[in-house]
């Protein structure tokens, strides 16, 4: 292939090594050495986590962890502009501002579908097995040349606001790969079994209804522990799913799937571990209650996980 996985990732590296050489620089950031460490850590793991042996990317990831666990990430200053300049400049671009956000979306889907299977010179214009993460990533890097050439500002403008971005998320911006990592950790561990025993020794699974309940309630939970369903998906799923639903009562894994995941959606609004769902946005806005992004979700939550309930049980069988 031309275009594969590792070239996003490269990318990706690239990105954030430019982002600790900045925080390294800023010596208005009282925890710039740290802040920069977090960073250059996980720079490494997308430049060189294909020949990094595992125990050593082990112990970087707990190095990422403890820095970020004990306050390390701080935030730095930036060469911002005026509220009057960015009101000006916004009034003179109009809504050419939103033809980058709209690219993405956008040329992802074009790549997806349209592009999966273009060949040149014999060979596979995109990884046909990450598809939709390489035209995401494709669609990223158009989208920064377009608002480029729409602002007039130089490429190294974007990386400091970006910088001055994933400061304000901080850790958070990593807590999705690094929990759907500990969620294949979990299934290989055989978590999935012991989920099958406890849940079997708990409810009567000849029951069809009261397995649904289970897994439906179960990916939830999971995911508010785990803070992603992508990290829930593959331990409920390998523990109550396929072995109850769909292997013991002949259930539909297509649809067992698709529900499956939006139940484990409903547990993301109501987990603060979902940090950049509900407690970014919460921190970002200013909002004087950081839990007020979950508060508010709360009741859309319980309200879809019932209706999930029954759309599983009529349809998944």
């Amino acid at each position: 292939m031309i275009i594969s996985l590792e070239f996003i990732y490269y990318i990706a590296g690239i990105f954030l090594t430019l982002i600790t050489v900045l925080t390294l620089k800023d010596k208005k950031n009282p925890k710039r050495v740290t802040t920069a460490l977090f960073w250059g850590l996980y720079a490494l793991t997308f430049l060189f986590g294909k020949v990094i042996p595992p125990m050593y990317m082990g112990i970087m990831v707990i190095l990422i962890a403890v820095t970020a666990g004990f306050g390390g990430v701080g935030l730095g200053s930036y060469s911002e502009s005026t509220e009057t300049e960015r009101k000006a400049s916004a009034k003179k671009l109009g809504n050419l501002l939103f033809l980058p956000a709209l690219l993405i979306p956008i040329v992802t889907i074009i790549g997806a579908l349209w592009l999966k299977d273009v060949k040149i010179g014999g060979l596979l214009l995109l990884d046909k097995s990450n598809v939709t993460i390489v035209s995401l990533g494709i669609a990223c890097l158009i989208a920064l040349v377009v608002s480029l050439l729409i602002t007039k500002q130089k490429a190294m403008q974007s990386i400091k606001e970006s910088r001055r971005l994933i400061d304000t998320i901080g850790w958070a911006s990593i807590l999705p790969q690094m929990l759907a990592a500990l969620g294949g950790l979990f299934t290989v561990a055989g978590v999935g079994t012991a989920v099958t025993k406890l849940v079997s020794g708990a409810i009567p699974v000849d029951n069809k209804f009261l397995v649904v309940v289970a897994y439906v309630l179960a990916m939830a939970l999971f995911t508010m522990v785990m803070g992603n369903a992508f990290a829930a998906f593959p331990v409920i799923t390998g523990g109550i799913g396929l072995p109850l639903v769909v292997q013991m009562h002949g259930g539909n894994p297509a649809v067992l799937a698709a529900i499956g995941m939006f139940s484990g959606y409903c547990g993301t609004l109501m987990t603060p571990m979902a940090a950049n769902y509900n407690i970014v946005p919460a921190a970002l806005l200013d909002l004087p209650d950081k839990n007020g992004v979950i508060k508010a979700q709360v009741p859309t939550a319980l309200m879809l996980l019932t209706v999930n309930i029954f759309l599983m049980y009529f349809l998944v069988y």
